[in-house]
């Protein structure tokens, strides 16, 4: 998924954007809230960390232009300030959950998982389509019950493939979850990602079935059109 991390602390930001890049999600950063409001109006996020104390553009007005502009996307707030009214605030803006500073990074990826689980309609860890499963917390994938070994890019783009559920991904819509900011992943990348994992996946009854010219989707087998 792709993750915008709206915090001025510099040292914070680039442990919570190491953490968050390790597990394959594409992580960009900003430190002030005009430039994360920016950021939100020209890009779709998954999900979005945010620091209530921005320079510029406090969180509050951050969360308050985004719901404005009716999106849903789901928002963890960061503060160092511990207080009732402040949570208050910010839940009654619009925010999905709330972390006061400082925090263990376990709990913060654990209200991380539940938030995207929530946003899916999911209430378990475990994502699953016929033989295949795949646990967010281990980050394990199993196909017929035997464990799959996937890189973090393959793991990427299993989640971004599993979320869509037998709908259609395009290769832009790929890019576009896999990649933040500065980075560059050509759509022949992107085919041999697929190519990859396809291979890894034989052996269940779910495959990557390509619709020339326009993307990829995850399928039952006996659901899925020749590719």
């Amino acid at each position: 998924m792709r993750v915008l991390v709206a915090e001025d602390d510099r040292t914070l930001a680039d442990g919570l954007c190491r953490a968050l890049r390790s597990s394959g999600n594409a992580v960009d950063h900003v430190e002030d809230g005009q430039s994360a409001d920016t950021a939100l109006t020209a890009q779709h996020y998954d999900l979005i960390i945010l620091d209530l104390g921005l320079p510029r553009l406090s969180g509050l007005d951050v969360l308050k232009r985004l719901r404005s502009r009716g999106s849903s996307t789901p928002v963890l707030i960061l503060t160092a300030a511990d207080s009732v009214e402040q949570r208050v605030r910010g839940l009654d803006l619009g925010a999905d959950d709330f972390m006061a500073k400082p925090f263990a990074l376990t709990e913060l990826e654990a209200r991380i998982r539940a938030l995207v689980r929530r946003g899916m309609g999911a209430a378990s860890s475990t994502m699953k389509l016929g033989s295949l499963s795949y646990d967010q917390v281990g980050r394990q994938a199993w196909v017929a019950d035997q464990p799959v070994e996937l890189s973090a890019r393959e793991l990427a783009l299993l989640e971004i493939l599993l979320q869509r559920n037998s709908r259609l991904v395009s290769k832009e819509q790929i890019v576009e979850h896999l990649c933040g900011w500065g980075e560059e992943v050509s759509h022949n990348a992107i085919e041999v990602y697929v190519h990859r994992l396809r291979k890894k996946l034989e052996g269940g009854n779910i495959r990557i079935a390509t619709v020339r010219g326009l993307g990829y989707s995850l399928q039952r087998t006996t659901d899925a059109e020749p590719h």
